[in-house]
């Protein structure tokens, strides 16, 4: 497996192409590959399956049919149309409180 943290922060236009290539030529020989990256033309150049955690339960969605807006929503947080969400009881978890959360209400 391999897990690959923000891999072309920071890096060149030419770096970028190579990681993205090593990235693909691992994928092609089998390797599973999980990428966690904020840059969503990465994520959609290299992704087939996109899931989204924010505080909690993700979202997952197949890459090719998610309208970057409906990405951009679930990455802040936001409820987005279609995206399968797991109920918190399926998960043997609950909703935690704004005060647990250490919010002020």
């Amino acid at each position: 497996m391999l897990v690959a943290s923000q891999p072309t922060r920071g890096l060149d236009v030419g770096s970028i192409e190579f990681v993205h290539r090593r990235i693909v030529q691992q994928r092609d020989h089998g390797v599973a590959v999980l990428i966690v990256s904020s840059e969503l033309d990465e994520i959609y150049a290299l992704a087939d399956r996109i899931a989204v955690i924010y505080e909690g339960p993700d979202h997952r969605l197949p890459a090719a049919s998610v309208p970057v807006e409906e990405l951009g929503l679930l990455m802040a947080g936001s409820e987005a149309p279609g995206a399968r969400k797991p109920g918190l009881r399926k998960l043997g978890l609950r909703k935690r409180s704004r005060q647990e959360r250490g919010e002020s209400s």
